[in-house]
């Protein structure tokens, strides 16, 4: 099969087409010929050394695929409502750049009806993440005020959408106006400039002094200090990145006076049972939100995956807005 793999640890120029061996599915597993699979920042990591896969996934880079179930046991795909030839979906550990991918059956989820495989491939990292931290971890609730940092990345603009969806209030913080804008016609209820404004006070303007009752952070560093302040009381942080350093300060008087709750969680080297207990929530929840067309697939920009070089430096630039997807079929 053609795959993208790395030359070594570096710049985009390290991923490179190559060949690998056809993957062979094992129990609990099917496989996918790959349509299109999902850019994502946890690639770039892994890309420069600094994100190695969890021991026993393929050295290959790529969390999220979309494609058609070629392989696997009937029995077992049978049991999981899955058939040969069925377009799917899926979160996977690594491996997701190539025409082939072996995934943990508990980990697949149907396409939504009316989107395109590229369309689909955009889905699971995001929606994962966003339901794990978010809706699981945080427990968001209708009528709740969410503030996603980054709004206008690919967590962003998923955690915008569901959080709308499910009836709270969400704020965003972008580095440009225009990002803001692109978040507000996703439904983003204000937007704030954080190259030119402070968050915290506009939190606290946005929200007549009382804070975000839950942040989805993807910076940390001195983030931190400055979310535990417009969080409201009994408010929850959730750190998913942290892109600003690992190190924060902060007032734990604060944390005990008004019940604050930090948090944090990575994906990618939890079991399968975790991440198949997420798909089934997802499919329950989020799925009629999509095929309803109430959540959206935003799709920055589609490259042809021997050209994924060329997404990973688009990736890096931060000038996207959604996701980024490689083509197989292109």
């Amino acid at each position: 099969m053609r795959a993208i793999g790395l030359n070594g640890f570096g710049g985009p120029e390290v991923l490179v087409e190559t060949t690998r061996p056809d993957p062979v599915p094992g129990t609990g597993e099917l496989l996918v010929r790959v349509s299109a699979s999902g850019i994502n920042r946890p690639d770039v990591l892994q890309r420069k050394g600094a994100y190695a896969p969890p021991p026993g996934a393929s050295d290959l880079p790529g969390l999220e695929i979309a494609g058609s179930i070629v392989g696997g046991d009937a029995g077992e795909l049978a049991a999981a409502g899955f058939a040969l030839g069925d377009r799917v979906c899926a979160l996977v550990a690594g491996g997701g750049y190539a025409e082939l991918c072996v995934v943990p059956i508990p980990q697949c989820l149907p396409v939504p009806k009316g989107l395109s495989d590229v369309e689909a491939a955009s889905l699971p990292e995001t929606c994962f993440t966003v339901w794990s931290n978010v809706f699981d971890r945080a427990r968001l609730q209708p009528g709740e005020t969410l503030l996603v940092q980054g709004g206008s990345s690919g967590i962003g603009v998923t955690a915008i959408q569901l959080a709308k969806a499910h009836g709270a209030t969400v704020i965003v913080t972008a580095g440009s106006d225009d990002k803001l804008e692109a978040c507000k016609a996703l439904g983003a209820d204000v937007g704030i400039n954080y190259r030119t404004q402070d968050f915290v006070a506009e939190v606290k303007a946005a929200t007549g002094g009382r804070g975000a009752d839950v942040i989805l952070d993807m910076v940390a560093g001195d983030y931190v200090g400055r979310e535990l302040q417009c969080l409201a009381d009994d408010g929850r942080l959730v750190i998913i990145a942290v892109q600003g350093g690992i190190k924060s300060e902060v007032n734990a008087g604060e944390i005990l006076r008004r019940r604050l709750t930090i948090s944090g969680s990575t994906l990618r080297p939890r079991p399968v049972a975790f991440k198949g207990a997420i798909a089934a929530s997802l499919k329950q929840h989020a799925w009629p939100w999509i095929e309803a067309g109430k959540v959206k697939p935003v799709i920055n920009r589609v490259f042809p995956a021997a050209q994924a070089a060329e997404a990973h430096a688009l990736m890096e630039s931060s000038q996207h807005v959604g996701k980024i997807v490689l083509d197989w079929k292109g």
